[in-house]
């Protein structure tokens, strides 16, 4: 028995003894191909002088979420980093519960992490594991073949004449203005018109993902009366759902290796999500397929993705995972992208009345629009330039990241001047903020943090500007999202004269405000509410 005792003690020792001797001859060949790769360390960032497991970066990140700061407290943080160094840095290390993490605002550095060493990061464990109980096993939470096997599904459903197709749009826009209360001077009363946007974009997305509308917008309206067999889950029930599951995972995703600390066991959001887009896969699935198709002389039939979808897989589960995803990009993106547009209608009137003018002049009025097509929106240049100029200060999604898949390099950043290349350990988190890359103003000059769509005038934007994300990974339906933005636009701007933010957070102090923007942030960002008062225009 002692003779066991003191076994199982050796056996024990001479474990810990050869993972340390592993550990410290591992720890010598990455420093040795560190050296010969001319890497040099990042500047590390210090809020504190003694903190081993990075606690205070969690404390600070848990405070900024707790008061919608988060996208400032990344732009704060860089500055200080900054500050300490005596230059700019545009990328540090950090410590989050005693794991490396970096974190870049570089072009080169994304360019490479996203593109050209697009196959020695991804999205890793951590991150697949917190989105896949919402997401399944898709395009937002897998890598490598599963991924490109994603991919390559889902790309065609893309296509230009599928996200092209805009008569569809104007029937979800009538609903959008019935709920917008008008007065007998013309004005709008108060509203908040960020949900109602929100329920804009789930009803084009369902119409083009599923070929019918939840009809949220119009399920709002006081005294509607739905015709529809009852789901077990109804559309307000999903929003509801959806927008919690969301907040859960991104939550979780934000700690990384430590999303321990924020986990959730609850479920039920997640499972009532599913409930609802598992009903539109049955009815895709039992679709009677031996009923003639419609003939080349019929009138041009209506594109639903689902179907389409179906021909390429029949697994419910592959379905609901692609849906969803999609479904996710296709309400959030838009939604948030209108959000802050009209924002800063509000806050720069100005530029609304100029984009009026040009609408007006390229597109007519709200009674009489004409031209209104996919390549005349896409040519409007001062339409462009505002989506663009709100897309570069209130990018939808703030802040990502990519996880070294094996030992590798990043280009830039390290050494006393920034320029030499960093070596990347296998495991290690890179994370980078394209909201506050685009706001360096050795990048976009010394206005970088106002508003000024006239700046893109002439400007063909590189990997400093990237609201749809880069390389493999670049949204596939990001033109699904400028298009029916850019069309919902206009007709507001065609229907409206004049937009006056009504007691929001960001007015000015001396207008009752704080002079903040706070911004919700689950897996998109969009602003703590856009309350307006609006004139209708006279024709």
């Amino acid at each position: 028995m002692h003779n066991s005792v003191l076994l199982a003690l050796w056996a024990g020792i001479s474990f810990v003894l050869y993972k340390i001797a592993c550990s410290i001859i591992l720890s010598r060949k990455r420093a040795a191909t560190a050296r010969q790769l001319g890497c040099l360390p990042a500047p590390p960032l210090e809020l504190v002088p003694f903190d081993p497991l990075g606690l205070h970066n969690i404390a600070i990140l848990i405070q900024a979420d707790k008061n919608s700061l988060i996208p400032q407290w990344m732009e704060e943080r860089h500055k200080r980093a900054c500050a300490k160094a005596g230059r700019e840095i545009t990328t540090f290390y950090q410590n989050v519960m005693g794991g490396e993490n970096y974190f870049t605002i570089e072009p080169k550095n994304i360019q490479a992490i996203l593109a050209t060493q697009f196959k020695d990061f991804g999205l890793g464990v951590v991150r697949n594991r917190n989105f896949s109980p919402l997401l399944g096993h898709g395009i937002f939470s897998t890598d490598g073949e599963q991924w490109a096997g994603a991919r390559a599904l889902l790309r065609p459903q893309f296509a230009r004449d599928q996200v092209s197709d805009l008569e569809l749009e104007e029937q979800h826009v009538q609903h959008l203005l019935q709920a917008i209360p008008k007065n007998a001077n013309g004005w709008t009363d108060v509203t908040d018109i960020e949900p109602l946007f929100f329920r804009l974009t789930i009803d084009s997305a369902t119409e083009f993902l599923f070929g019918e509308s939840v009809d949220s917008q119009l399920s709002a309206l006081p005294g509607y009366k739905s015709s529809r067999i009852p789901l077990a889950v109804s559309e307000q029930e999903f929003g509801v759902a959806f927008d919690r599951a969301q907040a859960q995972i991104s939550t979780a995703t934000r700690f990384g290796d430590a999303s321990w600390l924020v986990f959730s066991s609850d479920r039920s959001h997640i499972q009532r999500c599913h409930s609802f887009i598992d009903h539109y896969v049955q009815l895709a699935l039992s679709k009677d397929k031996s009923r003639p198709q419609s003939s080349s002389s019929d009138k041009k039939q209506k594109y639903i993705f689902l179907d389409a979808l179906v021909e390429s897989t029949r697994d419910p589960v592959e379905l609901r995972t692609h849906l969803i995803s999609i479904l996710l990009a296709g309400r959030d993106t838009t939604a948030s992208l209108l959000s802050y547009i009209f924002m800063c209608f509000a806050q720069h009137p100005h530029v609304f009345q100029h984009l009026r003018s040009v609408v007006l002049s390229t597109f007519g009025t709200y009674s009489s629009p004409q031209n209104l097509t996919f390549e005349a929106l896409k040519s409007c240049n001062y339409l462009q330039w505002v989506i663009n100029e709100t897309l570069r200060l209130y990018p939808v999604v703030p802040i990502d990241g990519r996880r070294a898949l094996r030992d590798t390099t990043i280009p830039t950043g390290g050494g006393p001047d920034g320029t030499a290349p960093i070596f990347v350990k296998k495991d290690t988190n890179v994370e980078y903020s394209v909201y506050v890359m685009h706001r360096r103003k050795d990048l976009w000059g010394p206005d970088a943090d106002k508003y000024r769509p006239e700046r893109w005038d002439g400007r063909k934007a590189g990997w400093e500007y990237l609201p749809f994300n880069g390389g493999p990974r670049i949204c596939i339906g990001q033109q699904f999202a400028l298009v029916e933005a850019a069309y919902t636009i206009v007709r507001l701007t065609q229907k409206f004269e004049r937009i006056e933010s009504a007691g929001n957070l960001w007015d000015p102090v001396e207008k009752g405000g704080e002079g903040i923007i706070k911004h919700k942030l689950s897996l998109t960002m969009c602003p703590d509410g856009v309350k307006l008062r609006m004139k209708e225009a006279a024709e």
